[in-house]
């Protein structure tokens, strides 16, 4: 490109009197050389003597090579220079080693043609103008480096920013499966353990295969996300999820209460429904810090849905903080991170079903879940 730029420079110059001429090959010259360094400021150097040697060789000939002879070690002296260099430096050099090639033309255009004062008026108003106009490029080029380099920075820290939520996402979803492992751990070292030991260490495996389908889902994360959707029964998938969190609730003081249709048929992925449904009714059990009831429906209703419907006598919250449910970073738990609920959120939506929420402050909250049923 700068060497495309030199030729058109010189193929179109300003000329005056006995073969004077008069053009910008110094600019993209010296920004050739600058920031492409010493083998691209050779061949510009080199370029420029070919196409000057078309024109005939003649004084306007030697007086090119003698230029370059004496400018293009200095440029390319303080091309490392310039390289390392700020902005602002940068510019000062760029100006300083044009107003130096602009004086070494002068000075040999003089000793080779003579001086007169209208030659002479002639190149200063030419060395006035190339220190100008490489001003000019110098402080443009620079600000588009600039800019640059900020678009790269943010898109950087937008990259930190996305994994930091990630990190935040996968570790709140991980953390559900551990807890209810640990709780049932605990359960296995009591004395007088029930009956029920296959049972709790068959969920605890369940649930550290759930944690480890999650880490995978973050490994594979930014792959188009394909769930393996089947055939289930909600009404037993919402028993099971009853089962893992039963010792989650003892802890609360909690008492949940069940009322499931049988033969409630939806097509979904069975790990990401009980992990919707598990954040949900973790969050209902948070809801109440002096204890209460949960209670949890599975319906048909007549329009082609399963409803799920999850009750609490929690909290409750307002119109606005409804509204705000699901969204990034917004909880209103002090630890928490809003990004248990955005995910439930996403995976009913994956089903293609929709949540609606109903609440009234310090009275409860109302979970009403509808999923497309399949006969």
């Amino acid at each position: 490109m700068w060497g495309i730029t030199i030729i058109a420079c010189m193929s179109f110059p300003v000329v005056f009197g006995q073969n004077a001429r008069l053009e910008l090959r110094i600019i993209p010259l010296l920004f050739g050389t600058l920031y492409g360094g010493f083998l691209s400021g050779i061949f510009l150097s080199a370029l420029i003597i070919l196409y000057r040697l078309y024109f005939g060789i003649d004084i306007g000939f030697y007086n090119t090579v003698l230029v370059l002879l004496f400018s293009l070690p200095v440029i390319l002296y303080f091309q490392k220079s310039f390289a390392s260099s700020k902005k602002d430096l940068r510019v000062k050099i760029a100006v300083g080693l044009s107003f130096y090639y602009c004086f070494i033309g002068l000075t040999f255009f003089g000793i080779l043609r003579d001086f007169s004062i209208d030659y002479l008026k002639v190149q200063i108003i030419h060395l006035i103008f190339a220190v100008v106009v490489t001003w000019f490029f110098a402080m443009l080029e620079e600000t588009i480096r600039e800019i640059h380099q900020l678009r790269l920075e943010l898109h950087n820290s937008e990259k930190i920013r996305v994994i930091s939520e990630l990190t935040s996402v996968f570790a709140h979803e991980i953390r559900n499966p551990l807890q209810v492992t640990r709780g049932f751990l605990q359960l296995l070292n009591e004395p007088d353990l029930p009956d029920q030991k296959k049972e709790y260490i068959q969920i605890s495996l369940e649930e550290l295969d759930r944690a480890n389908e999650i880490i995978n889902d973050f490994l594979s994360f930014g792959k188009p996300s394909i769930y393996n959707n089947e055939r289930i029964d909600v009404g037993y998938q919402l028993q099971r999820v009853v089962n893992i969190i039963q010792s989650y609730t003892l802890n609360h003081n909690v008492e949940i209460k069940t009322d499931i249709l049988a033969n409630c048929w939806i097509y979904a992925n069975p790990q990401k429904l009980n992990q919707s449904l598990i954040n949900i009714l973790k969050n209902a059990i948070e809801s109440m810090p002096n204890g209460g009831i949960v209670w949890i429906t599975c319906t048909s209703t007549n329009d082609g849905y399963i409803n799920i419907n999850i009750k609490d006598q929690g909290i409750g919250m307002t119109k606005k903080q409804i509204d705000m449910l699901g969204s990034p970073y917004y909880s209103l738990k002090e630890s928490g991170t809003g990004l248990g609920m955005m995910v439930s959120f996403q995976i009913v939506r994956s089903f293609k079903g929709k949540i609606q929420v109903n609440s009234e402050k310090d009275i409860g909250t109302e979970f009403i879940i509808l999923l497309p049923k399949i006969t």
